[in-house]
C-alpha cells in the first residue's frame, strides 16, 4: 500500500492582489504524474483544500478538474475538511464524486463515515483508515454555563482526544474482520505542541488550545497531519508528519530551508516502512530581501540569478527597508532601481528598529504630556500597516480602544 499525504492546498488564494491559479494548476498537473510514476493507492488531502468557505468559480473548476484527471490513475482520492473549508459547499458534492472514486469527509459527528477501509490498485483492502478532519467545537462537545476559558480548553482537548481513541478501537474493531493483517493510518487538521508555523497559519481554535499534545494520538501506525503550512515531523516521529502547503502561502514560508513537499508513505504489509519526502517544484519565485538600497539592489540581482520562471513570470519581492533615515522617497527609488528587472513589489515596509527611531525623533514628549490614547496611537504607529486592509484594521483598533477608554472612565 502507497498513499501520498498532502494538505493545506488554499485553492483561491488571493495574495496581495495575485492569483495562485496558474501555481495550482501546475502543481496538481506535477501531482498527477507523481501518482501514476510511484504507483500510489491512495491520496489523502489534509484540509483547507480551499482557502476559503466560498471559493472562486475557477478554484472550484481546478478542483473538478483534477478529480476528473485522476481517473486514469484509478487512485482513490479521500479529502478531508480543514477550517478553511465550508462544509456545505463540500457536502454540496459529496455524492456525485463518491461516483468518482472520491471520498468527502467535512465534520466529525459521522463516525462511520469517518473508518474506511482503503483498497490498493489491485482492489484489495490494504488498511484502515481514520478519516477525521478538522474537528469543531460543536462536533464534540456541549458547552456548559459558568466554564472560564481555561475550562473550555481542557473539555475540549480531552473531547478531541477522546474522540481520536474512539475511532481508533471502532478501527481496530473493522481490521480484526479481516483474515489478514492491516495498517491503521489517522488524519488530523489541527496544530500540535511544538509545530512550527509561518504568517499564513491562521488559528484555529480558541486560546492556546492549538497546542495539542501528540502524545494524545492513538498508536497508528501513520498519522498523517495537516493545518501548519511547513512540512515538518512531530515529536520527532517519522510516522507522525504535516505535509506542509505544496506552494507557498506567505513570505516568511519561502524562508524555510525546506522545499514544499508531498509526502509518499508506503506500507509492508501491516506495518509502516517509511515516509519520503517529494519535493514540490518552485512554480512562482518569491523572495524577502532586507537591507539598505544598495544592498537591495543586489540581492534583488543575485536572486534574479538562481530564480527559474519564464518570460512571462516575474519575482514576486517583500522588501524591508533598514537606514538609519527611512528615506521618505523609497519607493520612488525602488520604483527605479526596479524599472528595467522582471520583479514586483508586492510589500514594502520599513525595518521596525528603524520605525521606532523615527517615531522617538519625530515627536519627543514625556509620558506627562501624553494622553492614554496618545500612547496607544504611537506603539499602533510602530506596526506595519503598509495595505489598504490593514491601515483600515488599524484605524478599527484606535476606536475600539477609545471606546473602552470612555468605558472605564465613565
Amino acid at each position: 500500500m502507497q498513499i501520498i499525504h498532502t494538505s493545506d492546498w488554499h485553492l483561491g488564494q488571493n495574495f496581495m492582489g495575485k492569483s495562485r491559479a496558474a501555481e495550482h494548476r501546475a502543481f496538481l498537473s506535477w501531482l498527477l504524474v507523481q501518482i501514476e510514476t510511484h504507483k500510489v493507492d491512495v491520496l489523502l488531502v489534509v484540509g483547507d483544500i480551499f482557502d476559503t468557505g466560498s471559493p472562486p468559480s475557477y478554484a472550484r473548476e481546478i478542483y473538478n478538474r483534477f478529480i476528473v484527471d485522476m481517473q486514469r490513475t484509478g487512485c482513490l482520492l479521500v479529502v478531508l475538511g480543514g477550517n478553511h473549508d465550508s462544509v456545505a459547499m463540500l457536502n454540496e458534492s459529496s455524492a456525485l464524486l463518491a461516483c468518482l472514486n472520491t471520498l468527502v469527509v467535512t465534520t466529525a459527528t459521522g463516525q462511520d463515515e469517518q473508518i474506511i477501509p482503503l483498497k490498493n490498485l489491485q482492489g484489495e483492502v490494504g488498511a484502515i483508515l481514520c478519516a477525521i478532519p478538522f474537528i469543531r467545537q460543536r462536533d464534540v462537545l456541549v458547552s456548559k454555563a459558568g466554564q472560564s476559558g481555561a475550562e473550555k480548553q481542557q473539555a475540549m482537548q480531552q473531547a478531541i482526544a477522546g474522540h481520536y481513541q474512539m475511532m481508533y478501537q471502532k478501527a481496530e474493531q473493522l481490521r480484526d474482520t479481516y483474515d489478514h493483517a492491516l495498517p491503521i493510518i489517522a488524519t488530523g487538521h489541527l496544530m500540535t505542541v511544538g509545530a512550527s508555523s509561518s504568517e499564513s497559519v491562521r488559528d484555529i481554535y480558541i486560546g492556546s488550545l492549538d497546542a495539542f499534545p501528540a502524545s494524545a494520538f492513538p498508536p497508528v501506525d501513520y498519522m498523517a497531519l495537516g493545518h501548519i503550512h511547513n512540512a515538518q515531523l512531530v515529536a520527532k516521529s517519522e510516522h507522525i508528519r504535516y505535509s506542509g502547503s505544496p506552494i507557498a502561502l506567505s513570505f516568511d514560508e519561502t524562508s524555510t530551508k525546506k522545499a514544499k513537499s508531498v509526502v509518499l508513505v508506503e506500507f509492508k504489509k501491516d506495518q509502516f516502512k517509511q515516509a519520503v519526502t517529494l519535493a514540490v517544484p518552485c512554480f512562482q519565485a518569491m523572495s524577502v530581501v532586507k537591507g539598505d538600497l544598495i544592498t537591495i539592489e543586489k540581492t534583488i540581482k543575485q536572486r534574479l540569478e538562481v530564480s527559474e520562471f519564464n518570460d512571462e513570470q516575474t519575482l514576486w519581492l517583500d522588501i524591508e527597508v533598514a537606514s538609519q533615515d527611512y528615506l521618505n522617497d523609497v519607493q520612488q527609488r525602488l520604483q527605479k532601481i526596479t524599472a528595467d528587472l522582471p520583479v514586483e513589489i508586492l510589500l514594502l515596509r520599513r525595518e521596525r528598529k528603524n520605525k521606532q527611531l523615527e517615531i522617538v525623533n519625530e515627536e519627543k514628549a514625556t509620558l506627562n504630556e501624553l494622553s492614554v490614547e496618545d500612547v496607544f496611537a504611537r506603539r499602533l504607529k510602530e506596526e506595519d500597516w503598509e495595505t489598504e486592509a490593514q491601515q483600515q484594521c488599524a484605524e478599527r483598533l484606535m476606536v475600539r480602544f477609545k471606546q473602552i477608554v470612555d468605558t472605564l472612565k465613565a
